[in-house]
């Protein structure tokens, strides 16, 4: 690992570490109000989805310290797309206490729009930064990510909530077909 990227990925570490803090905190909040949770699907698979993306992300930035050179844009890219990764991460699951009715349907709904937004930028900066680390990005991994952008415009502007709880298992499979396919070919 070189030097510069040693110095780099400490700030990565730090965002991909409370992103994946957020989520168990909301973890930890849903088992402390467990008798007054009222459960629902599509945010506990979301959040799921979260934390292997967080996983992922630290995974696969391993493949970043063989760069030889860095630039400011570049690294602003990955940084920014760190920091969707943690907003979304702050939205999926609430935060209440142990007095509190936790109504997951109500919550997903309210924060679906900041939540599938966030979603979006990630993709757009996720396609900039290969962009901008790979001077292009290869036609299947464009594809996963129209596919991923097409369904999350789908989730961002149709609130029918029969079709998030289709969208939240269809973008698990994607999702995890995704990474499966990028670790097949490491």
């Amino acid at each position: 690992m070189s030097d510069l990227f040693a110095y780099l990925s400490v700030l990565l570490s730090i965002v991909l570490g409370l992103a994946i803090a957020e989520i168990l905190q909301g973890y930890g909040a849903l088992l402390i109000s467990r008798a007054k949770v009222r459960l629902y699907a599509p945010p506990l698979i979301w959040s799921v989805l979260m934390l292997l993306m967080a996983a992922q992300f630290w995974w696969v930035s391993f493949g970043l310290a063989n760069r030889a050179h860095w630039n400011f844009a570049s690294y602003c890219a990955v940084l920014l797309q760190t920091i969707m990764m943690y907003m979304g991460s702050a939205l999926v699951l609430p935060k209440g206490g142990p007095e509190q009715d936790v109504d997951l349907r109500a919550h997903y709904y309210r924060e679906a729009t900041p939540f599938f937004t966030f979603g979006l930028l990630f993709l757009a900066i996720g396609f900039v930064k290969d962009w901008l680390l790979e001077r292009g990005i290869e036609p299947i991994r464009l594809g996963f990510m129209a596919v991923f952008a097409v369904i999350t415009v789908i989730a961002l502007v149709d609130r029918r909530p029969r079709v998030h709880e289709v969208i939240a298992p269809v973008m698990a499979v994607a999702i995890i077909g995704f990474f499966a396919f990028l670790f097949w070919r490491i």
